[in-house]
């Protein structure tokens, strides 16, 4: 099945959300889980701004050098639910374990 650059850009955005709010919330932590790309990762955590997701970085208080992990303050128009309950259809057709 061959999906168009917008909706598997959507579903990316959709399923990076998805991890941070679920713990998964360090780029590091993105890479290993999903396998994809450093900077498609960075890439896709900033656009999440497009979709009206507020995602902010938190950083760990008394570290420095950015150690912390994002968080979603507000998912918008997003219905966060909708995408725990269809994250087996993103990840199929994003090819994500």
């Amino acid at each position: 099945m061959t999906i168009s650059k917008t909706k598997s850009s959507f579903y990316r955005r959709l399923y990076v959300a998805h991890l941070i709010d679920s713990g998964v919330a360090t780029v590091p932590d993105i890479l290993e889980y999903t396998g994809m790309p450093r900077r498609t990762a960075q890439d896709t955590i900033k656009s999440l701004s497009e979709l009206d997701i507020v995602c902010s970085f938190k950083q760990t208080k008394g570290d420095r050098n950015r150690s912390g992990k994002y968080e979603i303050e507000n998912w918008g128009a997003i219905n966060k639910t909708w995408i725990a309950e269809n994250i087996a259809e993103i990840k199929s057709v994003l090819n994500y374990p």
